[in-house]
C-alpha cells in the first residue's frame, strides 16, 4: 500500500492504493479510522467517521470483488463534510438494490454475513449527503459518496 497526501488547517486529502484482495476493505477501514482521527488534524465527530468507514468498506468491497486490479481509495475532509471516493479498473457501474423494511441489519465489522449484492450501494445513498459515480472511458470508474454533518 502507498499514500500520498498533504493537510490543510480547513481541508485534508490523503489517497492510498490498495490490492485487489480480500483484506483490503479492512485495511481500508483502519486507514479511515486513523486518518479521520489523527492525520487530518481531529474535529470531525464519530459518528461521521463510524459513516465514513462504513461507507469505505463496502465501496473498497465492491471495487475488490467487480473491479480490474487494484484500487484507489481517496478520502477529503473539510469543514462540515468527508469524501469518499473509490476508483477501480473495471468497467460496470455498482447496481442499486432498495432496501425492504424486513432486509437483516448487519454490523460493518461482520462483511461475510452481508445480504445479496446491490444494498450496500443503497446503504452508501442513505448514508450520504451527494452519491454519483463517474465514468472514465478505458479507465474504469469513481465512486464519491460525501458525507455532511
Amino acid at each position: 500500500m502507498r499514500a500520498s497526501g498533504h493537510a490543510h488547517r480547513c481541508a485534508a486529502r490523503v489517497t492510498y492504493a490498495l490490492p485487489s484482495s480480500d483484506t483490503s476493505a479492512g485495511w481500508a477501514r483502519y486507514l479511515t479510522d486513523a486518518y479521520l482521527t489523527r492525520d487530518c488534524g481531529g474535529g470531525i465527530p464519530r459518528e461521521r467517521i463510524e459513516d465514513a468507514r462504513l461507507v469505505v468498506s463496502e465501496l473498497v468491497t465492491n471495487a475488490t470483488r467487480h473491479g480490474a486490479g487494484n484500487c484507489l481509495l481517496r478520502l477529503t475532509a473539510g469543514p462540515g463534510r468527508v469524501t469518499v471516493e473509490v476508483h477501480d479498473n473495471g468497467p460496470a457501474f455498482p447496481a442499486l438494490r432498495k432496501l425492504r423494511p424486513d432486509d437483516p441489519v448487519l454490523a460493518p465489522e461482520s462483511p461475510e454475513a452481508l445480504p445479496e449484492s446491490g444494498r450496500g450501494i443503497a446503504m452508501v445513498r442513505g448514508l450520504s449527503s451527494r452519491f454519483s459515480v463517474l465514468g472514465d472511458p478505458g479507465n474504469g470508474k469513481t465512486v464519491q459518496a460525501v458525507l455532511a454533518g
